[in-house]
């Protein structure tokens, strides 16, 4: 992010920096950059789907150390891609590599640095139980932070060399400098944290550069905006690091932007007057990004009112939308759908030779894309097609209660008639959550969306969940144990069908999610550090394959009255042993090609009956409580194979040997 190689640069130069003893001060942090860093310099799993209790518990620490030493930290992030598209080049250059990486990752089980799927969710969640002040600026965050910081004189925390450019009063302090782990404290005098501070006056100095001379310096060295590099003459043996002094050395010779441009686009003889041209204007406006106004987020902040939306886009998004958006309640990726009728899609660590996880859920997509956009408009998902990214183009599609709705006056919608709609999306039914245990629905009502998003994920996954993948979920939903998950996430080779379906498991409870938030919370938005710690998911599978009876050892060990097999016991009924015999998920839908699916043939609203959902996951339970002792000698034993590798197909077979007496 931001200029490529200047903080490598920084690090040749320590001079620049200057030690600090950082306290009693506000602190403008770039939230989207810095739950990137903490989640991966923690040396958390990736691969397993993420260790989101573990992240939780790095949080609440990261902002305790701040607040003990009386930091008071603004957390802002980044909102919609730019609607002129002038990141996309970059943008997409990232999301090839990071499928790339996930390859890798998933043959190799290493650390690739793929974010799983809802460490975003997770951070955002935990700010706002901390009651941290959170905002989601509407598109890049970058300007808004620097503007915040220089307006409240205080500095920014981040791993983003664009704040090495922006003029910020009181500084930038890197992430990587800043040892919030190790609070000291003078004797008699508050906490502190040591960490080291950066000034553009300082760079400059070092440098001997005109300080109005920093935004063209960028501009040339290539960043997120503009790279040039390959069309303009200031190359060095020796690397980015030499490239940059390199440049450096050339600019000090000027006083004005206008100057340097024009000296070294001079050099370059061989481009016509137009082409020159071009490159100047590119030049001007890779400055422009390091130009502050106003700052948006000082009314939000202040007094909880969202700002104006931009002019050229105000009349894509409602108002009754700004607000839960920059309160981080609406996901950002709305705003792509209803600008750019676009859909990025988050990178799993999966086999190329996989469908992409993402398929599963496209139906509950389509749903919240006729929300947003209504009939008539389709939308272009971006997703990872084996190691290449490639786009699809989607069509809406409504449930029976949505094709009325309009998203202009959804806010206005009655709550039971939002409930309906989310409900018909996960193909569920109000009767099928209403009927969990009384105590189970009193005491954690947030499980009912889960539930809900497992149940549509068991119809639609391929290949079809096994019972143990259930079990292991539901044991989740007990409160698991951070450092056991460290312990084990190592020990094996990564089970790429295993972690191929959890990957749709998380893909749908996401977007389930997001549709919840939509439709204004019908449902209670559930906490994902409570639900799923990856290694730990995995391991319970691999040792309940093994032969382990972990359901019945780690179920006796809580509650008398236990809320998982309360669960399993509300899905599993008498008269559904004759459809055990049946595999679900097998319908026309799943086994044709993206993009040939006969969903997307159905007259809209055609998604399927939500009374079938139960039976669809009760199907998946073998046997209940009293059933499982007597058939305890007789186990279920899976054998999953990628014996179709190359092929891309997966022949998932399963023996089973169930006999009631």
């Amino acid at each position: 992010m931001g200029v490529r190689g200047l903080f490598t640069l920084l690090e040749d130069h320590q001079r620049i920096y200057k030690d600090v003893q950082f306290k009693s001060s506000k602190l403008v942090i770039d939230g989207s950059n810095i739950l990137f860093l903490l989640y991966f310099n923690s040396g958390l799993d990736q691969n397993h789907g993420g260790e989101y209790a573990s992240f939780e518990a790095l949080i609440e620490k990261f902002i305790k150390a701040l607040r003990d030493c009386e930091i008071s930290p603004y957390v802002v992030l980044d909102g919609g891609s730019d609607p002129t598209d002038k990141k996309l080049q970059t943008v997409l250059h990232r999301a090839k590599d990071r499928i790339k990486n996930a390859h890798d990752a998933a043959e190799k089980n290493k650390l690739k640095g793929v974010l799983p799927q809802l460490v975003k969710l997770v951070f955002i969640q935990t700010l706002v139980q901390l009651e941290v002040p959170l905002a989601q600026c509407y598109g890049e965050a970058d300007k808004e932070i620097a503007a915040l910081a220089r307006e409240r004189s205080c500095p920014v925390l981040a791993e983003d060399s664009d704040f090495c450019i922006f003029d910020l009063p009181a500084g930038l302090l890197p992430l990587s400098h800043f040892h919030w782990e190790a609070v000291q404290q003078e004797s008699g005098g508050p906490s502190f944290i040591p960490c080291k501070s950066y000034k553009t006056s300082n760079f400059c100095i070092e440098f001997d550069l005109q300080k109005q001379l920093l935004p063209a310096f960028a501009a040339l060295a290539g960043n997120d905006y503009v790279d040039l590099r390959t069309e303009l003459p200031i190359n060095c043996s020796g690397g980015v690091k030499s490239r940059l002094v390199g440049l450096l050395s050339l600019l000090s010779r000027f006083h004005s932007p206008q100057e340097a441009f024009e000296a070294v686009l001079g050099l370059r003889r061989d481009l016509s007057s137009t082409r020159k041209d071009e490159l100047l204007k590119n030049l001007y406006l890779g400055m422009k990004e390091y130009q502050l106004s106003s700052c948006s987020l000082t009314e939000f902040f202040k007094h909880g009112r969202a700002p104006p939306f931009p002019a050229a886009e105000e009349a894509l998004v409602p108002v009754w939308t700004r607000l839960p958006l920059f309160q981080a309640r609406l996901p950002r990726d709305l705003l792509d759908v209803l600008q750019l009728k676009r859909m990025s899609l988050g990178t799993f660590v999966d086999h190329k030779d996989s469908l992409s996880a993402h398929w599963t859920s496209r139906m509950l997509r389509q749903v919240m894309y006729g929300l947003l956009l209504g009939d008539g408009e389709e939308v272009t998902e971006r997703d990872r097609h084996g190691l290449e990214l490639g786009d699809t183009t989607v069509r809406p599609t409504f449930t029976e209660t949505s094709r009325d709705l309009v998203l202009s006056s959804l806010d206005q919608v009655a709550p039971s008639q939002r409930l309906q709609v989310l409900l018909e999306a996960l193909q569920v039914s109000e009767d099928s959550l209403n009927g969990l245990p009384d105590f189970l629905r009193r005491q954690d009502p947030q499980l009912r969306l889960p539930v809900a998003a497992t149940c549509y994920w068991m119809q639609h996954a391929q290949p079809r969940p096994a019972i143990e993948l259930l079990k292991a979920l539901l044991l989740g939903l007990e409160p698991v144990r951070p450092t056991a998950a460290l312990q084990i996430q190592n020990q094996n080779k990564l089970d790429l069908v295993l972690a191929h379906s959890f990957n749709q498991w998380q893909g749908c409870l996401r977007i389930g999610i997001q549709l919840n938030q939509l439709l204004g919370f019908p449902l209670p938005e559930p906490k994902i550090s409570k639900l799923y710690e990856g290694p730990v998911v995995h391991q319970r599978v691999h040792r309940m394959r093994s032969g382990e009876n972990l359901w019945e050892d780690e179920s006796n060990n809580h509650s008398s009255v236990n809320p998982l097999q309360a669960i399993v016991d509300r899905f599993h009924t008498p008269e559904n042993s004759e459809t055990q015999k049946k595999a679900p998920g097998t319908s026309e839908t799943q086994k044709k090609a993206p993009g040939t699916s006969e969903t997307q043939k159905k007259a809209p609203g055609d998604l399927g009956d939500p009374e079938d959902l139960t039976p669809q996951l009760q199907q998946l339970i073998l046997l209940n409580e009293d059933e499982e002792a007597e058939a305890s000698s007789v186990r279920v034993q899976e054998d999953l194979r990628l014996s179709d590798l190359l092929s891309g197909r997966t022949r998932y077979r399963t023996k089973e040997s169930v006999k009631k007496s």
